[in-house]
């Protein structure tokens, strides 16, 4: 299986970043899904796992070239042997938010198979060190089921993780820290090798 890792927006996209804390520290959405990406990447390949960065560019490639960048390697080597897993950050209106979730387009897929694999890691690794998942439990899995673009418009199974929200000051100094990036990186690392496992 080839295993896509989507970086979340580019350099340029407005918002995506958390406020400056007391501290003097600050999350940049599409930087800190690089680096989260390019870990997870280099962990899976020690692993034997043929894991590629989607976007290697620092600015916001369109999603429909995402897309398409997708589906070119889905054609490839088959739709059943290729998995996207789209990193990003969380924000909510109010900063009040906390909790990581993972997204699949509507309805029932391998792709909900696959989510709650990485769903259940996410549990695991978080147990005690901030805010818990937030599900929808509404068709008996904890994934949202999501219009979002590199869901709808790929044809391999696609995972959409968001990370803990930036905008929650308790979630942010936690993903900043180096416990917390290896957290991240663990939830993806672990839950896509039990996936590859899987198939």
């Amino acid at each position: 299986m080839i295993v896509l890792i989507d970086n979340g927006h580019g350099k340029e996209t407005p918002g995506k970043r958390s406020k400056k804390w007391g501290d003097g520290t600050q999350l940049f959405e599409w930087e800190y899904t690089r680096e989260i990406a390019q870990e997870v990447v280099k962990q899976l390949r020690t692993k034997g796992i043929d894991a590629r960065i989607l976007v290697p560019e620092e600015n916001d490639i369109p999603l429909n070239v995402r897309c398409k960048r997708v589906n070119a390697v889905s054609e490839q080597v088959g739709r059943k042997n290729c998995l996207l897993v789209s990193v990003h950050v969380n924000a909510s209106a109010e900063g009040k938010a906390q909790g990581w979730e993972d997204h699949t387009y509507l309805g029932q897929s391998v792709s909900d198979v696959y989510a709650s694999v990485i769903w259940k890691e996410a549990e695991i690794i978080l147990a005690g060190k901030t805010a818990k998942g937030r599900g929808d439990w509404s068709d008996k899995d904890p994934d949202f089921d999501s219009n979002f673009a590199v869901l709808r418009d790929t044809d391999c199974a696609s995972i959409l993780t968001e990370n803990l929200f930036m905008d929650n000051e308790k979630d942010c100094k936690f993903l900043l820290s180096e416990s917390g990036k290896k957290a991240i990186v663990d939830i993806h690392v672990n839950g896509i090798t039990k996936i590859v496992e899987l198939v």
